[in-house]
């Protein structure tokens, strides 16, 4: 069973190898009955016998989780394993014919288990197919929003970010307060959950600001690289940046207003 879609150099050695892995299991094991001609049919599993197991000797056999295309089978793979109350969503079908050597099931696994090299190999069939989704998963499933470098505990009063210094981490208050301070005037404020100094990794200049504890406060760091990366493939990282930039321009312009008031 295999995932729809173009899969990795690595999958497609792993698929090339396991496919060959049933018919050496087989060998010695006499089939129940001829080959089943089928032609392309959208219910598969309806027309094959529960009690079966079948080699896939031609055609190209899909399946459906929850009517959604994602898994095939082709020549060379075992049909059937996938019986069962945790199957009950899975549907196969076929766009075109089929030919199906069949097997008893309980004589199949009889025969595997009768000797430990076969058992080796189903096992090894089994874990290959595992490999194959977990890596798959593993390429489609966004990165997670977590530092390399880890957490920090600091204290209040304690300077997170200097005005003038070079960028190279991107800081996420994790517990606690802190506030921002430009030329030593007080510009804002940066509470919990609160992504600040990315503006200086994006554009590569100093630090345009001093960001203080105000209380003691957990503080998670992240390497400017590899934000950088995570913002390109996560987009809720970008959006609770662009929430937070937001948030802080609207601050400023506010801080804007009320000077030009008392100025004039």
């Amino acid at each position: 069973m295999y995932l729809l879609g173009e899969q990795s150099a690595y999958a497609d050695a792993l698929i090339n190898r396991l496919q060959s892995l049933p018919a050496q299991w087989l060998l010695g094991l006499v089939p129940c009955g001829p080959d089943l001609q089928l032609d392309a049919t959208d219910d598969l599993l309806a027309q094959l016998p529960g009690d079966q197991l079948f080699l896939l000797a031609e055609g190209v056999i899909n399946g459906c989780i929850a009517a959604r295309p994602l898994f095939y089978w082709q020549e060379g793979d075992l049909i059937g394993l996938q019986r069962g109350d945790e199957w009950d969503d899975c549907r196969l079908y076929s766009d075109g014919p089929l030919r199906l050597t069949p097997y008893r099931r309980h004589e199949v696994f009889q025969h595997l288990y009768a000797d430990a090299g076969r058992a080796d190999q189903f096992l090894a069939y089994l874990l290959g197919q595992m490999a194959i989704l977990a890596h798959t998963v593993a390429e489609l499933k966004p990165r997670e929003f977590r530092s390399t470098n880890g957490f920090k505990r600091v204290e209040a009063g304690e300077i997170l970010i200097k005005q003038g210094d070079v960028a190279d981490h991107v800081f996420v208050i994790i517990d606690g307060h802190a506030e921002a301070f430009v030329e030593g005037h007080k510009v804002g404020d940066v509470p919990k959950d609160e992504i600040f100094g990315a503006m200086a990794v994006f554009t590569g200049e100093p630090r345009n600001a001093t960001v203080i504890a105000r209380e003691a406060s957990t503080v998670m760091l992240i390497p400017g690289e590899q934000f950088l990366s995570m913002t390109r493939t996560n987009p809720k990282i970008a959006h609770s940046l662009i929430e937070s930039m937001a948030r802080r321009i609207g601050q400023l312009n506010k801080q804007v207003s009320q000077m030009t008031e008392i100025r004039n």
